[in-house]
């Protein structure tokens, strides 16, 4: 399951914001941040998406891995739904799917790897 999750970041990081293809990741980064900068630090938050997704197949510290993923994931849905609602994808249904990849990281981290949590603990 870890390789489809990391697949997410990857696509959102590389195709979304590096390769430019989705321009609307630019849009809602301008609307929060600002428009002079907005260029530069979509390719940034591109390459901290591409982090994240090499982070995610190394497996070191998947728990706090998934735990930074869950609250980046909430704190950016929460911001873009109260500052660039018009542009998501879904809308206000964003917030749904953020929400079910949210618990998709949680299973997947604190109940599926049941084998890596018992040598945690």
């Amino acid at each position: 399951m870890h390789i489809l999750i990391s697949v997410v970041w990857l696509i959102n990081g590389f195709y979304c914001k590096l390769l430019t293809q989705i321009p609307r990741h630019q849009l809602i980064v301008s609307r929060i941040l600002g428009d002079e900068y907005a260029y530069e630090l979509t390719k940034l938050i591109g390459i901290a998406e591409i982090i994240m997704a090499i982070w995610i197949l190394s497996c070191f510290r998947s728990r706090l891995n998934a735990i930074l993923q869950m609250i980046i994931i909430a704190a950016m849905n929460t911001i873009e739904f109260f500052m660039a609602k018009d542009l998501l994808l879904f809308g206000a249904w964003n917030a749904a799917w953020a929400g079910v990849l949210i618990l998709i990281i949680y299973l997947n981290e604190f109940h599926l790897n049941t084998k890596d949590i018992a040598a945690k603990s």
